[in-house]
């Protein structure tokens, strides 16, 4: 592939040459009083926050916002739909857009349109304002990932990198729980409005934020070019394609809905036609060949299998305590332990984030994390309440911090190798498995819950025969139980008969999520056993030759200093 000299927009500041932004697009990286750092802090914990928190909130209040706006459940499920679709889209050119126009248009760009659409939203409350609302929050969550690990890069030194990239890629993660822990009090204060109103209340304030506390100028280069926005009309459709099929596959059901498979096949399609453009353009905006190297297929199968096992917490645990009664109040003290998990991994992670052995053995020490909790979940009752979960739920929490910032630097290092024209492809590739794998997850789970659900439930009624004393006896339990409503005893007997299938039903579900927690233990297990493969084989490739001194090796190793160079 041929290079050439990118041109440069307009003449750099005279930088040290500690302070040069790392790539084009990136801010410089200059030093600061201590309470100009606080400052930046602050600012990345707001934009990181703001970020996640809108889309966590209407997915933990998702049947509240379905009841009061009239929207049928397969509605209700097209919200984080959009967000979905609308975040892992616009991944695909705002890198380049950041380089060519500056990240300061870049960040008062995405946030001031995320805030003015949120705003509408109080005015416009019909479902497909709701919709842009929700492609706007996906929209604005690329912008902030970006600005929180950017704000957060300024506050460490230039050899501490590596811990403001996983402080700022964290921050967004930690919006679930904290969304769970504050909707009651929310909708105590008034209906899904309230909701609406906090996240145009932070999208403002993350605005003014950015504005009034800049980042340092980076370099602005040329690389837009009318290719690229061929290249997005076919890859966005395809993934946002994609990621409809994963969304609405389990509430439509795959085998019964036929414009399921014609999604999937139009996704196919768009995705291989990008592939074709791009794998014959001199200067591609996605580096195909790159992709389908086997370092990079690897990288990719390591971040999917990541994301789809944290699906033990998203779906799994929480799942169980949903269908078993468990609502939002129920649920905060879960949700403050999952927290908690969070910013202890997060702590850990940036205390001792170091050179590459480090790297691995974080991701290792998240994937035994990870299946310790789902062995330990797979014991499951229908009497478990929260606090039977609150172990496996906070290991797997320090799980979640742990492995995000080694697994992006381990990927910003691969794709650096080749050049920097590789970014686009990783950010586009980081945003999709993450993305789509936990997608992925919950379809998947999902899918298997419920066909298990079914099979345990039939089993249960067939062992369950009428002319049973034990049967009987629970059947007229049942219906005594109902005796100050209802008079008829045949009416009754009727009742307590279906309530004693509900109960039925309620154990087989019970099982099927033990199955699933199987699933995930087996699963991270035998991903584990991959994992320690690779290590091994990655741990002899840095062992230095024999006959080097331990000086010279250490000497001759690059600094970690790729998490600079993120984007």
């Amino acid at each position: 592939m041929s290079s050439r000299e990118p041109q440069v927009l307009e003449p750099p500041p005279r930088w040290e040459p500690h302070e040069k932004p790392s790539m084009p697009g990136s801010p410089a990286t200059l030093a600061h009083s201590l309470p100009r750092r606080v400052a930046y802090a602050l600012v990345a914990v707001l934009v990181g926050l703001t970020g996640g928190l809108g889309a966590a909130l209407v997915t933990a209040n998702l049947s509240t916002i379905q009841g009061e706006l009239g929207l049928t459940p397969v509605q209700g499920a097209w919200l984080p739909a959009a967000y979905v679709m609308a975040n892992v889209t616009v991944n695909l050119l705002v890198f380049k857009f950041r380089q060519q126009y500056g990240i300061r248009l870049f960040a008062e760009m995405g946030l001031g349109v995320y805030a003015a659409l949120t705003l509408m939203h109080l005015l416009v409350h019909n479902f497909e304002m709701a919709l842009l609302v929700r492609a706007a929050s996906g929209f604005a969550a690329a912008t902030t990932a970006t600005l929180a690990v950017q704000y957060m890069q300024q506050v460490f030194p230039r050899t501490k990198a590596g811990a403001g990239l996983v402080v700022g890629l964290t921050l967004s993660q930690l919006a679930t729980p904290l969304a769970w822990l504050m909707s009651p009090s929310l909708l105590d204060l008034g209906d899904w409005r309230t909701l609406y109103a906090l996240e145009a209340g932070l999208a403002l304030c993350s605005f003014a934020a950015v504005v009034v506390l800049k980042l340092p100028v980076g370099l602005r280069i040329r690389v837009l070019e009318t290719r690229d926005f061929l290249t997005f009309a076919l890859v966005a459709p395809g993934v946002a394609l994609l990621a409809a099929v994963l969304s609405q596959g389990l509430n439509v059901w795959w085998i019964d809905t036929p414009w399921l498979a014609w999604a999937l096949i139009g996704a196919i399609g768009l995705l291989t036609c990008a592939a074709i453009v791009e794998y014959r353009r001199e200067y591609p905006l996605l580096q195909i060949r790159w992709l389908l190297n086997g370092a990079t297929l690897r990288f990719i199968f390591g971040a999917l299998m990541m994301r789809f096992l944290m699906s033990e917490q998203t779906y799994g645990a929480v799942g169980l305590l949903r269908t078993l009664g468990m609502g939002p109040d129920q649920l905060q003290p879960l949700y403050g332990v999952m927290l908690v998990g969070m910013i202890c991994g997060l702590t850990f992670t940036a205390f001792f984030f170091g050179q590459k052995s480090s790297q691995v053995f974080h991701i290792l020490g998240a994937i035994v994390l990870i299946a310790i909790g789902g062995w330990m979940d797979r014991h499951a009752t229908s009497d478990v309440r929260p606090h039977d979960f609150f172990v496996s739920q906070f290991m797997i929490s320090f799980a979640a911090a742990m492995f995000m910032g080694p697994l992006m630097l381990i990927g910003v290092g691969q794709a650096l190798k080749h050049g920097t024209d590789h970014m686009v492809t990783f950010i586009v590739l980081f945003s999709v498995t993450q993305t789509l794998g936990g997608l992925t997850g919950a379809a998947v789970l999902g899918t298997l819950q419920a066909q298990r659900t079914t099979l345990y439930s039939q089993a249960i009624s067939a062992q369950m025969q009428r002319t049973d004393a034990s049967v009987i006896q629970r059947i007229n339990h049942e219906s005594q139980s109902l005796a100050h409503i209802i008079t008829d005893p045949v009416q009754r007997t009727a009742q307590g008969t279906a309530q004693l299938a509900q109960i039925v039903r309620r154990e087989a579900s019970v099982r099927a999520f033990n199955y699933v927690f199987t699933v995930i233990g087996v699963l991270a297990l035998a991903f584990l056993s991959w994992s320690l493969y690779r290590a091994i084989i990655i741990l002899k490739a840095d062992r230095p030759p024999s006959g080097i001194s331990a000086a010279a090796a250490a000497g001759a190793r690059a600094p970690v200093g790729a998490a600079s160079r993120v984007s």
